[in-house]
């Protein structure tokens, strides 16, 4: 057994050189974990507005949207990978471990550092590998158009984001802040798109006509242009071609559950 070579000790040569947070020197206090949690968010989001340079803007439906809540990720941005990377490597880690495919012993620090090493590194090569993915699918444009330059470039800008989040995840997850940026990413960009689907000022075309996008201002659209105020109120509720207010109050009271949890454990924890 201590002659045998283990894959978690092919990772040991390159640990050194990969990007890491040091633990923090003492035990955060809730208010600190708080600020670190808002610092990340913002970082995120400032990533999630950057548009990726060099691309060429494809029109028609995008492929993956219904992929993107999940992935916490936006389209042409930075965050095109969103936390993909980071998923898959935990992923196919765990389940090498859990099948017994290399040998980890989880109560051995020098062993736990080495498998978190290798699930970095898989992040890593995961992250260059969907880059580059992206790039010759044509989601950007056709790659021989794009040009060598331009290409390098956005495969570099992806990988930078990927390291970007990898390091933002494990910022929260070594104590510094509350919970994981898996989970703080995801519920973001849930946030996003129901303040979006509350407040869109899009119209759209339906059988009874043009009515907003928005569910909030869809209520105020039809209080004020219907003569029934009671089938304004129903049709806001219930209406099936776009967001209505029935899905947003359901939304909202899942969201504010999970975040009253968030904040009890993070503060028995505290």
């Amino acid at each position: 057994m201590s002659g045998e070579v283990r894959f978690i000790d092919l990772v040991q040569p390159v640990q050194k050189y990969l990007p890491e947070v040091e633990q923090p020197l003492k035990k955060q206090a809730f208010k600190d974990k708080m600020l670190w949690t808002a610092i990340t968010l913002f970082i995120y989001l400032i990533c999630c507005q950057i548009p990726l340079w060099g691309i060429v803007r494809q029109e028609g439906s995008d492929p993956l949207y219904w992929l993107r809540v999940i992935l916490a990720s936006n389209k042409g941005t930075l965050m095109e990978l969103g936390i993909s990377p980071l998923v898959t490597s935990s992923m196919i880690m765990q389940l090498l471990q859990g099948a017994k495919i290399i040998s980890v012993n989880m109560a051995s620090k020098n062993d736990k550092e080495l498998f978190q090493a290798a699930q970095k590194l898989f992040g890593l090569v995961i992250t260059v590998g969907e880059a580059l993915g992206y790039l010759l699918s044509g989601m950007y444009g056709p790659p021989a158009e794009l040009g060598l330059f331009k290409s390098v470039m956005i495969v570099a800008q992806l990988s930078i984001a990927g390291v970007i989040v990898l390091l933002l995840d494990e910022l929260l997850q070594k104590g510094y802040g509350l919970g994981s940026g898996i989970s703080l990413f995801i519920a973001t960009n849930i946030c996003e798109i129901i303040l979006w689907k509350s407040f869109s000022p899009i119209t759209i075309r339906t059988e009874q006509g043009a009515e907003f996008e928005g569910a909030i201002i869809a209520l105020f659209h039809f209080m004020m242009t219907k003569q029934n105020k009671w089938q304004a109120l129903n049709q806001a509720l219930w209406r099936q071609n776009a967001p209505n207010l029935s899905n947003l109050f359901a939304t909202l009271v899942v969201v504010l559950v999970v975040i009253y949890f968030q904040v009890s454990n993070a503060e028995s924890e505290g």
